[in-house]
């Protein structure tokens, strides 16, 4: 099934179409046909009536195409995946709480009970949220549940061992008897809020991006917009700066011996450290899903990267703080840290670029409609996976 068709019907491609179903409204078979109808049901005394009508009518239609109304089951699907969001991401928090691996005060249950309870909430939960974002509009939270299903997807094996099948489209199975079998650690490790990349650590992330996503673009301050800019921007700089060869050009020391400015080089690390904070902490109350979207990708890259960036001296620590250690970043061999950051450096710029530039010149982007008011399906084509 294409999901794009099955989400949208006929609103894919609206945008490119807009014009030219105008020009057929306004001239060709829909006008004629209206014609032929009015002429048909008055007579020559009410003309001009009929020509007021199908005007009318045709206004109707263009208003219609330009503003797609909501299938009474889209909205309650819209609905039920904005209340849905906040119950998953309690339910991942349920399964990251060291309270629900030990057992209850009382005796009355053991910690197997509370393991097993809170899988088979997060699982029900889960699936509502799944469903609700297969047939709903809201492509700014969409985006990220289609991300947090292709992680479930990538955990599937890990998954089938504390007792949760993953299904052929994307929702999950309980399986009761595997659970009360399994080996809590183990499910412990999988949703462990310690480990930045662990599967739940993975779900509550884009769980939590989706949330705010909520509300109307272009609803922050004026200065949240700022902050956020600036920010972005000198991050994109810091990471095209540490991936140049500019950077690394070696100078020579006071014994007249070729070497890298490390100082050089740790400055622009530090600031790079630095402006990463300062972009996701101004961005927090930011709604417009194409910085949201871009700050995921960073974050992803980030996360992906966290071994090679620890080398360095650079942490990332479980709530996307980074830190650097400036005597290990020092010590660290600069052309290791110039081949990194040509990679993940030039990455990230790009994705800082698009966060930047939402920001700047498509707010109205955020809301799901053009400009031109047709709808933006950016992201929910993922779905097709499961499907």
């Amino acid at each position: 099934m294409n999901v794009n068709q099955n989400f949208f019907g006929g609103m894919g491609n609206a945008n490119a179409s807009f014009f030219s179903d105008y020009a057929s409204i306004r001239n060709g078979s829909y006008r004629r046909l209206l014609k032929a109808y009015y002429g048909r049901n008055n007579s020559s005394s009410t003309t001009s009536g009929a020509n007021s009508s199908t005007s009318n009518v045709l206004d109707r239609i263009l208003e219609e195409k330009k503003h797609p109304k909501l299938s009474a089951k889209t909205s309650e699907a819209n609905s039920k995946l904005e209340s849905g969001i906040p119950k998953l991401t309690n339910a991942v928090k349920t399964l990251q709480n060291d309270s629900t691996y030990t057992a209850s005060e009382d005796g009355k249950k053991s910690a197997q009970d509370n393991v097993v309870s809170a899988l088979k909430n997060y699982v029900a939960e889960y699936n509502d949220v799944v469903n609700a974002a297969k047939q709903s509009t809201l492509s700014s939270k969409t985006s990220h549940v289609a991300g947090m299903m292709k992680s479930t997807a990538a955990n599937a094996d890990k998954l089938r061992e504390i007792g949760i099948a993953v299904n052929a489209n994307g929702t999950l199975q309980f399986v009761e008897g595997q659970a009360k079998r399994a080996d809590i650690s183990k499910v412990q490790d999988l949703f462990s809020k310690k480990d930045s990349m662990s599967y739940g650590s993975t779900v509550l992330s884009r769980l939590q991006f989706a949330g705010v996503t909520a509300g109307t673009a272009g609803s922050t301050t004026t200065e949240d917009k700022v902050s956020s800019v600036t920010s972005a921007a000198s991050f994109k700089a810091d990471s095209e700066k540490l991936a140049s060869d500019a950077l690394y050009a070696k100078i020579k020391d006071k014994n007249g011996k070729e070497t890298y400015d490390i100082d050089k080089i740790f400055a622009a690390a530090e600031s790079f450290v630095k402006n990463y904070n300062a972009m996701f902490d101004a961005a927090k109350s930011n709604k417009n899903s194409g910085v949201i979207t871009n700050l995921a990708y960073i974050k992803e890259k980030t996360e992906k990267n966290k071994d090679a960036l620890a080398q360095f001296g650079i942490k990332l620590d479980s709530n996307n703080k980074m830190s650097i250690d400036e005597d290990a970043f020092k010590k660290s061999d600069m052309s290791s840290v110039q081949k990194f950051f040509k990679g993940y450096g030039s990455s990230v710029a790009t994705n800082a670029s698009l966060v930047d530039h939402y920001l700047t010149s498509k707010s109205k982007s955020a809301n799901g409609y053009t400009s031109a008011g047709a709808y933006n399906v950016q992201g929910v084509s993922q779905f097709s996976d499961f499907i």
